[in-house]
């Protein structure tokens, strides 16, 4: 695949991604190595924010599922998720990258309120700005946070670190035959309901043109490789500049 041209890049983590084998919500071990992935991408002289989701240690629908009331549950995670970013920020730190922490909720105590001017400086800086607690509001998901800080952050692009080396037609764990697309537009993950991100994160997206870059953030390198060129990736964006549908399946 050819390396993609970005310089700006807001990067999603799942929650599960912190996780170990030991069943901690938050491992120090595996931690440490998405810190020094990050590292190694920041190095090369990319510019870098960061969301991570709350998975790990709590589900704001899931939990309204099983009886809280659907705002209380969504706030719960909001908080999850700054548990999460400065377990991040910490991983970072003690290797030697400078991060800033910024909340969509307020809590001086431990981190700066979300500013994005602020966030901007930061960035010039070359510092790693991480977001936490989403957009601040119920009903609405860290991925869609996600999409809002990169549209916001003037991103060249969203990459989602998961579990996954990109986007298939079905589910690889449930069907061994599914397909993985190497490249894939808006449009169809949309119409086709693939998973990549809720609706609303890939539709700002969408219209504000930032492609989605889906890896697997737990493979060693893959980061770097991926915007090497040399990984393994699914890339959503919209159609070529020739005009035809970009979707191409591997």
């Amino acid at each position: 695949m050819t390396a993609p041209q970005f310089k700006r890049i807001l990067l999603k983590l799942s929650g599960e991604v912190l996780m170990g084998e030991g069943g901690l919500a938050i491992d120090p071990a595996v931690t440490a190595r998405v810190a020094q992935e990050i590292a190694d991408v920041r190095a090369q002289g990319y510019e870098l924010c960061i969301v991570v989701g709350g998975g790990n240690i709590f589900r704001g629908l899931s939990a309204a599922a099983k009886g809280i009331e659907r705002a209380t549950a969504d706030y719960m995670g909001m908080l999850a998720t700054v548990m999460n970013a400065l377990a991040v920020q910490n991983a970072l730190e003690q290797i030697g990258v400078d991060t800033r922490v910024q909340s969509a909720i307020t809590m001086p105590a431990v981190c700066e309120p979300f500013v994005r001017r602020r966030a901007e400086r930061h960035l010039e800086k070359g510092r790693v700005v991480i977001f936490a607690a989403g957009v601040g509001s119920p009903f609405f998901t860290t991925d869609s946070g996600a999409a809002l800080r990169a549209a916001e952050m003037k991103c060249d692009a969203l990459f989602k670190g998961t579990s996954v080396d990109g986007v298939y037609d079905a589910d690889p764990k449930k069907v061994p035959t599914a397909t993985r697309y190497d490249t894939v537009t808006f449009s169809r993950v949309l119409s086709d309901d693939l998973k990549v991100m809720d609706a609303s994160a890939v539709a700002l997206c969408r219209d504000n043109d930032i492609p989605i870059v889906v890896f697997n953030i737990r493979e060693h390198g893959n980061f770097a490789a991926v915007l090497a060129g040399d990984g393994i990736s699914t890339i959503v964006q919209t159609a070529n500049q020739s005009g035809e549908m970009a979707d191409a399946r591997l």
